[in-house]
């Protein structure tokens, strides 16, 4: 395991809007991420299902064909960026592991270029518009962290970020930035009523994550309006970097496409858990109940 550094380092988040063309969509992204290693990030995060605009929102056999093997042809042209410009890449695919068998997968591509390990996101959602299901195995990896020059880090996705059980998880493997890849928006018919109740209740619960575990959390999500009026889906955008307390350290606004950066320091960690050692008075002598679905 490689230990948690003193060094402090940058890391990005990109948001941007995608279009219908996954060619499009991966030249952009590689703009992107030029444009944050430019500004000094050593860390970048892209959105979920970066390559396409989010097809979810209907259940159509013939977007299979949105998927990739990974590794693939999308992890060997980020490959060869990242080596170029020395930086680590979270790379959020379509998985195409078998014939019949798919994944929400995000690749962690190391500053030489190599495949440092994948996720397969844990949580898959079924509601309106979000058919996840449909096209997605769960994944079985569990919550790992995996190990880059500036210390572990840990890539959770979209709906995984409403569990604190993943978050914890992964900051128990050592990790001190909790990546969150995402596309999540307003439903039409929800925003007047109560799209200000889910946005607050979306970010107040992830920098909740970075309190309870002493970790940066980064979120990137989309902007952008996708799908037919009666299928639309209006991405929130609102990407975040936020420090180990739970401040907003860098954020986005709701309809921008932007690259943030933020600088993040392994000190900072040390001192909020020394004053708010959630970790050392665990009782996990007592959790088991965790195990079960349901105790009533």
């Amino acid at each position: 395991m490689t230990p948690m550094t003193d060094s402090k380092f940058r890391v990005g988040v990109v948001q941007m809007a995608c279009s219908r063309d996954p060619n499009e969509n991966l030249a952009k992204v590689e703009w992107r991420v030029r444009e944050a290693a430019g500004r000094g990030a050593q860390i970048v995060c892209l959105q979920e299902l970066f390559r396409s605009q989010y097809f979810c929102r209907e259940e159509d056999p013939e977007l299979f064909a949105l998927a990739e093997p990974v590794p693939g042809p999308t992890t060997e042209r980020l490959g060869r960026l990242a080596r170029e410009l020395k930086v680590v890449l979270i790379a959020p695919l379509f998985e195409r592991r078998a014939p019949g068998l798919y994944h929400n997968t995000a690749a962690v591509i190391g500053r030489k270029g190599e495949l440092l390990g994948i996720y397969r996101k844990m949580h898959i959602p079924d509601d309106p518009l979000y058919y996840e299901k449909y096209y997605f195995a769960p994944g079985d990896l569990g919550f790992p962290a995996f190990s880059t020059p500036h210390g572990r880090i840990s890539v959770l996705i979209c709906w995984d970020q409403w569990y604190p059980e993943a978050a914890r998880a992964a900051a128990l493997r050592g990790a001190s930035v909790l990546f969150y890849p995402t596309a999540i928006g307003w439903h039409p018919a929800e925003k007047q009523a109560r799209g200000a109740a889910q946005f607050d209740a979306w970010r107040t619960l992830q920098r909740s994550h970075a309190i309870a575990n002493g970790v940066y959390v980064a979120v990137a999500n989309r902007v952008g309006i996708e799908g037919p009026a009666d299928r639309a889906i209006e991405f929130w955008g609102s990407s975040f970097i936020a420090d180990p307390f739970g401040q907003i350290v860098a954020e986005a606004n709701e309809s921008e496409e932007v690259t943030l950066i933020a600088e993040c320091d392994p000190r900072r960690i040390e001192e909020v858990r020394r004053n708010w050692p959630f970790l050392r008075d665990r009782r996990i002598d007592a959790y088991a109940p965790l195990m079960e679905r349901w105790v009533g």
